[in-house]
């Protein structure tokens, strides 16, 4: 016993099995009295404002007593379907539409209601290999905390030993990477049409409170049946992992890079609009779109979305982006000496208007255009006529033609022919390789389960 009275007990001469199952239970425990609270908080809060709404509307008590318990009925659903444990034996998929480092996404429909869906699979092994157990929590909260048109829907997220798996909306227009390779370069009213409804989804994004920071670019633009944008991919698929000590490249000399780079700059586009589509199915992944203070590692803010919006801006008039190399390692030191690598084509026309909005983003941080407000940049001259209030009600430049619910024209699943169609032949092929690895990942994704109010309790839902 200590001086204050306090037992303590050491974990000394406990197996390795205890202390990981106590600490689990510690975990579950908190998160589930956490989850507890927060749903409380939010029941409450749902009840008051549909009573509030009822109130407000000139029915008759009988009939506000009626749709009050109806209501009522509602939320009992709702505590109960949270109770249902979901698996990949619920889900029939339909095709391979997608693939990244870590893992495919998959059209699916679900067997009881029909309903189709994007569903994105994670092999839990390679987010801890790689250390991505933050990116992971934060797509799955910004996925659940966001209720914004701008930004991919998710309406159920689960486990199991091998995988995480992320149920969203499915959005048959395909992304603008796709887009990119069909037309190589957008005309100005295209591309400022898609770079406004980019704004809006990052804004949207930061009311949140999250920062995207390495993964805005556009094979996470994904167009919905309207041919609007949304944003998707918060940071797993690809982008910036730790394969390069980026200290080490700011001593590169920029002479160096520049003659690397001059020696056949047609050649260099050529060669990275030929691989630019296994690029984004690889573990490297792409850094065309990072902004330079997230290689530094020394700090940065929503800014550094903004740096991404202009590379992606420079690729839709120019046809390639901004720092394009042969290689990611190249791409690093190129951002990292933007000020000399940063060159306009001469043989295509950019408007002076969107010169200007790409030279204010792809700058210091310090003075990159939105990092005092957003408003900075809808004020540019480059979006005059932009109706932002009702830019979603807009007819887009490119409206998907689609024959069914299930049509993936617009996705590039002949590439995804080696990717196998059933989830459960991964589950048998997945090497497990001890119980120990397993309890980890237990562990390291607890909490991870989410299901949507309005999708769980829509007649039909589930």
């Amino acid at each position: 016993m200590t001086d204050n009275g306090d037992f303590t007990r050491s974990t000394e001469g406990y197996s390795k099995i205890t202390i990981d199952n106590a600490a689990k239970a510690k975990l579950m425990l908190e998160k589930y009295y956490q989850q507890v609270i927060e749903q409380t908080i939010d029941r409450e809060k749902r009840r008051r404002e549909e009573e509030k709404r009822i109130e407000s509307e000139l029915y008759s008590n009988d009939r506000k007593s009626r749709l009050l318990a109806q209501y009522g009925t509602k939320e009992s659903d709702y505590l109960r379907l949270r109770r249902t444990k979901l698996d990949i034996s619920d889900f029939q998929t339909v095709k391979v539409i997608g693939k990244g480092a870590f893992g495919e996404v998959r059209l699916v429909q679900k067997r009881d209601s029909g309903k189709i869906y994007a569903m994105k699979t994670l092999r839990k092994s390679e987010m801890l290999k790689r250390d991505q157990l933050s990116h992971v929590q934060a797509e799955r909260d910004i996925l659940a905390d966001s209720e914004s048109p701008w930004v991919v829907q998710l309406f159920f997220s689960f486990q199991d030993e091998t995988y995480l798996y992320l149920v969203m909306e499915y959005l048959p227009g395909g992304d603008m990477m796709t887009m990119l390779i069909k037309y190589d370069i957008f005309p100005e009213d295209f591309a400022r049409f898609y770079m406004a409804e980019c704004v809006m989804a990052i804004e949207s994004v930061h009311q949140l409170g999250f920062i995207h920071s390495t993964d805005i670019k556009p094979d996470n633009l994904l167009v919905d049946r309207e041919g609007h944008v949304k944003l998707s991919d918060f940071g797993l698929s690809t982008g910036l992992h730790k394969r390069y000590d980026y200290s080490k490249l700011q001593e590169t000399p920029k002479k160096t890079v520049q003659n690397n780079l001059t020696v056949s700059k047609q050649d260099t586009i050529a060669s990275w609009k030929k691989s630019r589509r296994q690029l984004a199915y690889s573990t490297v992944g792409t850094p065309d779109y990072i902004a330079p203070e997230v290689f530094m590692q020394k700090g940065y803010g929503k800014e550094c979305d903004w740096w991404s919006l202009g590379a992606i801006l420079f690729e839709c008039l120019a046809g390639y982006p901004p720092f394009c190399s042969d290689s990611p390692h190249e791409t690093y030191k190129r951002i990292l000496s933007w000020k000399s690598e940063l060159e306009f084509p001469s043989d295509i026309h950019i408007s002076s208007d969107a010169e200007d909005l790409i030279r204010k983003l792809l700058c210091d941080a310090d003075n990159r255009l939105g990092r005092q407000s957003v408003s900075d940049i809808k004020d540019h001259p480059f979006f005059k006529g932009i109706d932002w209030d009702n830019l979603r009600n807009q007819k887009p430049p490119f409206v998907p033609e689609l024959t069914s619910l299930t049509d993936t024209r617009y996705f590039p699943t002949d590439e995804l022919e080696d990717v196998p169609q059933d989830l459960t032949t991964n589950h048998l092929t997945e090497n497990l390789k001890s119980s120990t690895l397993i309890r980890r990942r237990d562990l390291a994704f607890v909490g991870y389960t989410y299901k949507r109010f309005d999708m769980m309790t829509r007649r039909g839902g589930l």
